[in-house]
């Protein structure tokens, strides 16, 4: 039964590592229309445009250039009327910066960016105020902008980092996908981070290497679908059904793991011979 038990536990995981491969791959073939041209193509090396205006939180006029050239840039798209992914991104953004041990301001630069031409600034600088407030570091606002734009330099920016997304008229909301660049000071396009939750190791390194002039490696992008917005329904099924996969995945490994460590505790202890009570002893 103890040999068996092992062979059961991996026959489970395999069950649960297919259960989540092949729905995926069977709903990637049968994609709702408005999202077979959403994606987040890789573009390492580009170089983004700088001088393409755009306003920050205050309404002022600004350009990417007037945040690069000293410091490292991590870009942010997100539209601040998001119902929920863009707002999951920014916290996965500031949960990571929070652990980081650079400031931002000091080592590198923030910059979030609407891809919906139609927000205001004052949008813009609420959500600025929010996270600075879950920042809680002193000289943030310096260094974290949100900016809104027009249409012509939005699309020119998406395009050069390969952000691409689509307008869902029904639902009066935008399909997109997940994710964060960042730029080295001369703005060229240097890491690619996807998902909503940023590994603050991974993203400090990004940001190291970025600094000086370095282009990181095309990365896995796994979870860029995991995350959309469905227009179709109105829902974030995927996120909630990835979630339950990737629990039961984790829980069925770490079972494993302690089953396997107790088996082979249990097999030393049969193997390792008993200590022969003193009565029985042969005096020296």
């Amino acid at each position: 039964m103890r040999a068996a038990l092992p062979r059961v536990l991996a026959g489970l995981l395999a069950a649960v590592l297919c259960a989540s491969a092949h729905p995926v791959a069977a709903e990637e073939a049968q994609r709702p229309a408005i999202l077979r041209d959403v994606a987040f193509d890789q573009r390492l090396g580009a170089q983004v445009p700088l001088d393409l205006a755009f306003r920050d939180e205050t309404g002022a006029t600004v350009t990417l250039r007037d945040y690069v050239g000293d410091k490292p840039l991590l870009l942010v798209p997100a539209y601040y009327e998001c119902p929920m992914l863009c707002t999951i991104v920014l916290n996965g953004v500031v949960s990571a910066l929070r652990a980081l041990p650079f400031d931002v301001g000091k080592e590198f630069r923030v910059v979030t960016f609407s891809f919906n031409p139609r927000e205001t600034r004052e949008l813009a600088a609420a959500k600025k105020t929010t996270y600075l407030e879950e920042y809680r570091r002193p000289g943030a606002a310096e260094g974290w902008h949100f900016l809104v734009g027009d249409e012509p330099s939005i699309a020119a920016l998406t395009q050069a980092i390969g952000f691409r997304y689509a307008w869902d008229e029904p639902s009066k909301q935008y399909a997109h996908a997940s994710g964060i660049v960042v730029l080295t000071p001369g703005g060229r396009i240097s890491h690619y981070f996807f998902g909503v939750e940023f590994a603050p190791r991974d993203l400090r390194l990004a940001l190291v290497e970025a600094s000086d002039e370095h282009i990181g490696s095309l990365v896995d992008q796994l979870l860029l679908f995991c995350f959309h917005y469905d227009p179709a329904t109105g829902r974030y099924s995927r996120v909630a059904l990835n979630a339950v996969r990737a629990g039961g995945i984790l829980t069925l490994a770490v079972l494993v793991g302690f089953v396997g460590l107790m088996l082979r505790r249990d097999a030393k202890r049969t193997r390792r011979p008993s200590p022969v009570p003193s009565e029985h002893r042969t005096p020296c």
